[in-house]
């Protein structure tokens, strides 16, 4: 649901989610796999005696649940992503002709002595 009066806002920057919302998100995660392993254990107590495969099974979900919302819990913020490059390639500049001719041997005698200070 949009949050700014129904517009919709497009994400145009490679930045990453913020500290606050990434969290959040992370604590939603741990929050809805513990609900669903309270679940899966007053499942697993309710059908022992119904059902005992499906209650084995969800013991086990029960107990393996925990474990990986920790995991993903913790798993970190999201991957940075990659960035434009800021090397910028240095311009190709033509070789040099030949020095037999006159305009070559005019040119190359036109320049100051010293770097271009007089």
């Amino acid at each position: 649901m949009p949050k700014n009066g129904g517009t919709e806002v497009f994400r145009i920057t490679g930045a990453r989610q913020g500290l606050t919302d990434d969290v959040r998100g992370r604590q939603r995660r741990y929050i809805i796999s513990m609900t669903v392993r309270t679940l899966s254990v007053i499942a697993a107590a309710v059908l022992w005696n119904v059902e005992r495969h499906v209650a084995i099974v969800a013991l086990a979900l029960g107990i393996l649940l925990p474990y990986i919302a920790v995991v993903i819990a913790n798993a970190g913020r999201e991957s940075a992503p990659s960035l434009p490059s800021t090397f910028v390639p240095a311009p190709v500049r033509p070789a040099l002709g030949a020095a037999g001719t006159a305009e070559a041997a005019e040119g190359a005698g036109a320049e100051a002595p010293y770097g271009g200070r007089n």
